[in-house]
């Protein structure tokens, strides 16, 4: 079978799922792998592949194995310096080994962005105990946000107001971790007007290394992890500008080729960095319909080569997730045609089992502005039903 290029992907959510139709699209041959069997990107990939991303063995004999051109990182809990050994031999890692690796961690992406880049954070500092959060709260003051440096989704990410909620919240963040590192950041509350996801693409073009931007993107989050999306998301001109050089200063220095997801808070025309993903952002599900390209087509093209629009536009629409609320693995869905009916479209992620606040799938509405698409997003998403059978 003749294909364009080989992938193996690691990481198979709802994302990966998303960025595999893409990149078939384009002719390549995609190895989807994860931690649990039926994963919803095997379920649309060529071949498939089961272990724990932090099996550093399993990993390298996977990449030994099937010999991709590229490896497609889709999740933050891999054993990067396994990347970084197979990127020196020759592997195409995306975007790069070292993107993963610093991205990989909070604390590593952040003291880039703040010390080495002068690019505007929050005040923050790190703790590996209780005690060092009670420290770290003295700098921060009250309210300030605890996460994990490791973690997907807002897992362990809380706001704490006051010193007598800083264990339960140091609790909750090493429940959420992710990896093998008992760490958190500890940032100072912003008092943002609202928060944004600058889709950013790192490309090939004629003139040489180029970046495009998508409109900005507009999210609303609960227990740290986004509920809703909306593009584009209305900002001042010297807003977007701050962002746009703000997120090309830190792609430009992590290198290679690929999507980034560049999160920011925003304060009338003062843009603070907040964090940053080299892969699909899940805010970005909104450019599905938003897009003519959306930001798996994005992310593919720049991996292959193949030329990216230097400017991105993107019609009023919004997403709102599809969330379960126990566990089980036995169910069914039911409201979709009555989701419809509010003209939203429904996109189920094929995910096995249920867990509480697990996201299943998304409904996605465009309209004349945001505010009705994502009022629209809201009710189809709403309407629609997981039947638990057990």
């Amino acid at each position: 079978m003749a294909f364009t290029a080989k992938i193996l992907l690691l990481g198979s959510g709802e994302l990966g799922r998303e960025f595999v139709i893409s990149a078939k699209r384009l002719g390549a041959y995609v190895v989807a792998c994860d931690a649990y069997a039926d994963a919803p990107a095997m379920q649309v990939a060529d071949a498939s592949e089961v272990f724990s991303m932090l099996d550093g063995d399993a990993l390298r004999s996977v990449i030994d194995r099937h010999a991709p051109d590229y490896v497609v990182p889709e999740v933050e809990a891999i054993r990067t310096e396994v990347l970084a050994e197979v990127e020196a031999s020759g592997v195409n890692v995306v975007p790069s080994a070292r993107a993963a690796q610093m991205t990989m961690n909070r604390d590593a992406i952040r003291d880039l962005a703040a010390q080495e880049l002068g690019v505007a954070t929050s005040t923050y500092r790190y703790a590996e105990s209780l005690e060092e959060v009670r420290i770290a709260s003295e700098t921060t003051g009250f309210p300030c946000v605890i996460k994990p440096v490791m973690s997907s989704s807002g897992k362990g990410q809380s706001t704490v107001r006051s010193a007598g909620e800083l264990e339960s919240a140091w609790e909750y963040a090493c429940a959420g971790m992710r990896g093998d590192r008992a760490r958190v950041i500890v940032e100072a509350f912003i008092d943002f007007d609202y928060e944004i996801t600058l889709l950013t693409v790192r490309h090939k073009s004629r003139d040489g290394d180029s970046v495009s931007f998508c409109p900005p993107i507009g999210h609303r989050q609960e227990r740290g992890d986004y509920r809703e999306s909306w593009q584009p998301a209305p900002m001042a001109d010297a807003a977007i500008a701050a962002a746009q050089n703000m997120a090309r200063k830190v792609v430009d220095n992590l290198g290679g080729y690929g999507l980034y997801g560049v999160e920011f808070f925003v304060k009338g025309e003062d843009v603070i960095f907040s964090e940053l993903s080299p892969r699909p952002h899940d805010t970005g599900m909104v450019t599905l319909v938003s897009q003519n390209l959306s930001e798996f087509d994005l992310h593919a093209r720049a991996i292959l080569g193949l030329p990216v629009p230097g400017t991105v536009r993107a019609r009023p629409a919004a997403s709102a997730v599809i969330l379960a609320d126990r566990n089980s693995d036995d169910f069914e869905y039911s409201g979709l045609s009555e989701a419809m009916a509010y003209g939203a479209d429904i996109r189920l992620f094929g995910k096995p089992v249920t867990r509480p606040y697990r996201r299943m799938g998304v409904a996605l509405a465009t309209a004349g502005d945001t505010d009705d698409a994502t009022q629209t997003a809201r009710t189809a998403a709403d309407t629609v039903q997981i039947d638990y059978k057990s």
